[in-house]
């Protein structure tokens, strides 16, 4: 199964689209189960998503690839590595696990500041230990690989990818990860689920782009496709991608979601795509009038 499941929802109340809130314990269990009968092994959180760890850990996860992420590493350490270690310990309490799959920059551009060496020694220095099966870094723009993937190598590359945000694809770097045997997972399918909505139930602030809104509300209805079936299919259909991690806040979703990846869908017109960072990047929405 490509599917992997996000759980910032888990930690914390996340998505623009989240009316439900922070996911309970007893769902987590529900949502977790659910996943696993369905083939989906691989979970992604991060010690900045609140809670989700410790939940995650409550809930029972020795049976998953867990993919974690380090928060900024040059806040105020005196010894990077030293903290880089003992943050991944943490992690695995929390989680109650021996061996993360995954150990993921969330900050990746810290590895050009003055520590940047340190960092990248600290996250080699834990794989070799055991403790961690991948490296990698998590990124928002793939301008970032151009600048950090001729001095360090990754193992495991997450970025943002969707039916109007296709830059890891159109700039070529999932093509060259692929070919360098790195692992690649994309995110933000759904765009915290904002292509999910309804076209009288987006933000106002939304409004700007009501042009790209009309071809893609046009598009779907064409070929009779649901926004979730689209939102799916259109990740899916590139062998380059190993997981598309999907973040869910009630089992309902996650049901549908697994039932929407077995739908055959068309190939998803070019003319939806966007370059607007104000659009495509979720950080730059609290700015918009």
């Amino acid at each position: 199964m490509k599917l992997a499941l996000g759980t910032a929802q888990f930690g914390l109340d996340y998505g623009i689209a989240n009316q439900k809130g922070q996911v309970t314990i007893d769902n987590a269990r529900s949502i977790l189960s659910y996943a696993m009968d369905n083939g989906i092994m691989t979970l992604d959180t991060a010690i900045g998503y609140g809670d989700s760890e410790k939940h995650l850990g409550e809930a029972g996860v020795e049976n998953w690839q867990v993919v974690t992420k380090l928060p900024s590493a040059t806040e105020n350490r005196q010894d990077v590595e030293y903290w880089v270690k003992e943050a991944v310990v943490n992690s695995m309490k929390r989680l109650n696990l021996t061996q993360l799959y995954g150990l993921l920059l969330h900050r990746p551009l810290e590895l050009l500041g003055k520590d940047g060496n340190a960092l990248f020694r600290a996250l080699q220095q834990v794989k070799q230990e055991g403790m961690v099966r991948k490296i990698g870094i998590s990124i928002y723009d793939p301008t970032e690989l151009d600048r950090l993937c001729n001095r360090f190598k990754f193992d495991l590359v997450q970025a943002p990818f969707s039916i109007i945000d296709r830059r890891i694809l159109t700039s070529g770097w999932m093509r060259r990860l692929h070919e360098s045997g790195i692992e690649i997972h994309v995110r933000s399918i759904f765009l915290q689920g904002l292509l999910l909505m309804e076209s009288s139930h987006r933000p106002e602030k939304f409004r700007r782009w009501e042009s790209l809104w009309q071809k893609y509300d046009a598009w779907l209805e064409a070929n009779n496709v649901s926004p979730l079936q689209a939102c799916l299919s259109f990740p899916s259909s590139f062998n380059e991608i190993g997981k598309i991690i999907v973040g869910v806040d009630s089992l309902q979703q996650l049901e549908e979601i697994v039932q929407a990846m077995n739908i055959s869908v068309p190939p998803v017109a070019d003319e939806l795509v966007s370059h607007d960072l104000e659009l495509i990047d979720p950080a730059r929405w609290a700015e918009l009038a």
